[in-house]
């Protein structure tokens, strides 16, 4: 296994549930919906996730398109996944807390068959990070560490 590039997103705690991050230049504000608790100023980590996932395949799609000289006119990404709310509600359940399964449906704007698209959606999520590590094992690993001071 080699890495050769290290991708790091900072998160912080704003007020309620709203939560500020830094990514890269940018900056991303997650919330959870008024009906539990926040002030819905942003999408919540799942749908992050998910829009993650639908946005990584269209930018693989708009890659291999130029590389493979495709016309691509457009590509929309609709991503949904199922998942059990008891375990991150602190309910007891034997269903892991996470998504139990992920579909991905392309609608892919060139002038290839139904087939063809279908290859070439195979081909660029076989490409795709983010399918990657939803579809195989990931070490993850956690670590509380010492508060940093600012003077």
């Amino acid at each position: 296994m080699s890495v050769n590039k290290t991708i790091s997103v900072t998160s912080h705690m704003g007020q309620g549930f709203r939560i500020e991050g830094q990514l890269g230049s940018h900056t991303a504000v997650i919330d959870q919906p008024k009906a539990v608790g926040g002030n819905n100023e942003g999408p919540t980590p799942l749908e992050y996730f998910l829009f993650s996932l639908g946005g990584c395949v269209a930018s693989i799609g708009r890659i291999m398109a130029k590389q493979q000289k495709i016309a691509l006119r457009g590509m929309s990404v609709i991503v949904e996944a199922g998942l059990n709310t008891a375990g991150l509600a602190g309910k007891s359940t034997d269903d892991r807390v996470g998504f139990q399964n992920f579909t991905v449906n392309a609608e892919i704007d060139a002038d290839m068959t139904l087939q063809e698209k279908q290859a070439f959606l195979d081909a660029v999520c076989a490409r795709c990070p983010v399918h990657d590590n939803i579809a195989k094992t990931s070490v993850v690993e956690h670590t509380a560490v010492e508060q940093t001071v600012i003077a």
